[in-house]
């Protein structure tokens, strides 16, 4: 969602000046990555898990990640800049945006013959929401993990970017499939039905503003909470479809809701 706000918004700008509070956020030398990002264009922007990727021209990426919580901030010229910020970037029309991490976060800048071998996104899976992502290529990536439990491929960056705990809970209920299924043992409407469920969760956050705890581009809170989950986060509550008690469940080394009925 906060690419599609950057996007539209940054379209054409021209970068003119970038400030760094925290050097450890960067990958090379504050001066150097100055230098580099000045006079930049950008162009398109787009994400993979909780990666950005911001196209500059001629022939760069400025890659962003906001680690376990942060909010990228838009400002326009004059505005007062928040209190706390690691790291800004201002166009040449005087607007730009601040970046403030709670916990450690990456703003790297990467040539464009370079992207794949950068150590931090080279190996991410694909974006479940891009316009290339299909139910045929869904069932290769499940093809290529038989053994593995559902909940753990769907939460394997390196398979699928973007699904994180939050959003895993109710994709599995949407499915009907206990945490612990092996791939292996999925039928063909199973697959189908958890590619319609990872498009319809994640598209219903995007429709509220995205999770509650998070801000977009323009400062705003998501409406996305546990009133719109399903099952998630909702132990002891009964199950939107049959009523039976939700359950909190070991799955791997976290936890899993279900409801023991309708995911056996």
């Amino acid at each position: 969602m906060i690419a599609s706000q950057v996007h539209r918004k940054l379209y054409g700008e021209t970068v003119a000046e970038a400030e760094s509070r925290q050097p450890k956020n960067l990958n090379m030398p504050v001066a150097q990555f100055v230098e580099t990002i000045k006079g930049k264009t950008v162009r398109e922007v787009t994400s993979k898990g909780k990666w950005m990727f911001l196209k500059l021209e001629p022939s760069l990426f400025l890659l962003i990640n906001l680690g376990m919580y942060g909010e990228l901030l838009y400002y326009v010229n004059r505005q007062k800049l928040p209190e706390r910020y690691q790291f800004k970037l201002k166009f040449s029309d005087g607007s730009g945006f601040t970046i403030f991490f709670s916990w450690f976060g990456y703003v790297h800048l990467v040539a464009e013959k370079d992207l794949k071998k950068h150590r931090l996104t080279a190996n991410l899976g694909a974006n479940p929401l891009s316009s290339d992502f299909c139910f045929e290529r869904l069932e290769d990536l499940l093809s290529s993990k038989k053994k593995t439990r559902i909940r753990k491929f769907l939460l394997d960056q390196k398979s699928i970017s973007g699904i994180g705990n939050v959003y895993v809970q109710d994709i599995l209920f949407q499915s009907r499939l206990h945490s612990n299924r092996e791939i292996s043992t999925l039928p063909q409407k199973e697959k189908q039905d958890i590619n319609n469920a990872i498009r319809d969760v994640l598209n219903l956050s995007i429709q509220h503003g995205g999770l509650a705890y998070e801000k977009d581009f323009y400062g705003q809170k998501g409406k996305f909470d546990r009133t719109k989950f399903l099952v998630g986060y909702k132990e002891g509550r009964s199950c939107p479809v049959c009523g039976t008690i939700i359950k909190k469940i070991k799955a791997g080394s976290t936890s899993s809701y279900i409801c023991p009925s309708c995911q056996r």
